[in-house]
């Protein structure tokens, strides 16, 4: 069956990062999705996975006809992707007023780190960047230790093209309605932000310090942390919930006096130490013979290798093979329209004859 976005056709301008990864995910779901890629520079590659699902044409975009040759595609488009710094598309002549002027039923989405305006807008910078300015970055890593990274999930991926499919998804709805397309203004410095919500409403309650590797949920607290086994490797051990650290208690064969300050942060470090001289008895596989489909809330940290491996991932189909290379499984999951991988990864402007044809522009 087709994807539930079946029949809407995006425009992306090739770029990094969150911008690919938003047309990975609305191609997923089953839009047709066209990049448009430089005239010249890298082919690109059939394992980047964030190119998947869309086809590719070339443009040199300082050339005139060119430049209409993409407003004949926007006449068509549903939604458009682009990710460049304020102002860019705007001196290619292809900025928002341009655009809805010659379809003005089209979304047009813009992926900034900073946002369209303020006075960072047009500087340069990175996910590490953007959410340090939210509270985000400050907020992870151990109390004794400089922030840690979290990768570059929080700003590129989660508060960025994730926010980004979010806001086109609800302004291609609000077109059907109104006939009438918009500016989707994505900014990973606000998508880091809104990720924060919850932290924020816990500190507004007073359970959350600001003081970094102190509360309960950065892994201070002995209920969640991970701990490193006989053989080197590590378990994730989450049981938050009196009941669940119970269970995990009696499957250790540790006696819950013994560890009653688990709710007395002057008491955290000591009961910690006596879960990890626990843990180290025996292998982390070992473990997830005894605690694997408990409600103990233990399980292994997996690498990349392993992942794709574990039983419940592959009951799932979490992850799939394609072309002979381990990817992410589209999500989330639909009844009726399935999500699927559609083709690989196209190189740079490999379909550009095919689709000016197919969207019937000479």
């Amino acid at each position: 069956m087709p994807g539930p976005l079946s029949g809407y056709r995006i425009l992306e301008f090739a770029g990094i990062g969150p911008g690919p990864f938003c047309g990975m995910v609305l191609a997923d779901l089953g839009a047709e999705v066209v990049r448009i890629d430089r005239a010249e520079g890298p082919e690109g590659s059939r394992k980047d996975f964030t190119g998947r699902g869309r086809r590719s044409i070339a443009l040199d975009l300082k050339q005139p006809a060119a430049i209409e040759t993409v407003l004949r595609l926007i006449e068509k488009a549903d939604a458009l992707i682009e990710g460049f710094r304020p102002g860019v598309m705007e001196r290619l002549g292809l900025g928002p007023d341009t655009c809805l002027a010659r379809n003005p039923r089209l979304v047009f989405g813009r992926m900034t780190g900073w946002g369209q305006e303020g006075p960072l807008a047009k500087a340069a910078g990175h996910d590490i960047n953007y959410i340090a300015l939210t509270g985000a970055l400050w907020s992870i890593g151990p109390k004794d230790r400089k922030p840690v990274p979290p990768l570059n999930l929080v700003g590129d991926y989660g508060g960025g093209g994730m926010l980004l499919a979010v806001g086109i998804l609800a302004a291609l709805l609000e077109a059907k309605g109104s006939g009438k397309g918009q500016v989707v203004d994505a900014a990973m410095v606000d998508g880091a932000s809104l990720l924060m919500a919850p932290i924020y409403a816990m500190k507004a309650r007073g359970g959350w310090n600001s003081e970094r590797g102190t509360n309960r949920l950065d892994g201070t607290a002995p209920y969640y942390d991970t701990y490193e086994c006989a053989d080197g490797r590590w378990l994730a051990v989450g049981p938050i919930e009196p009941q669940f650290w119970a269970e995990m208690l009696k499957l250790l064969g540790i006696d819950p006096e013994r560890v009653a300050g688990r709710n007395d942060p002057a008491q955290w470090a000591a009961v910690k130490a006596d879960l990890a001289a626990a843990f180290r008895a025996r292998t982390r596989d070992d473990w997830v013979g005894v605690f694997e489909g408990t409600d103990a809330c233990v399980c292994a940290v997996l690498s990349m290798d392993e992942a794709p491996h574990h039983p419940h991932m592959a009951a799932r189909n979490t992850f799939v093979e394609r072309d002979g290379a381990i990817q992410p499984a589209p999500a989330p999951r639909f009844s009726r329209t399935a999500s699927t991988i559609g083709a690989p990864p196209p190189l740079r402007g490999e379909h550009t004859d095919d689709v000016l044809r197919d969207w019937g522009i000479s």
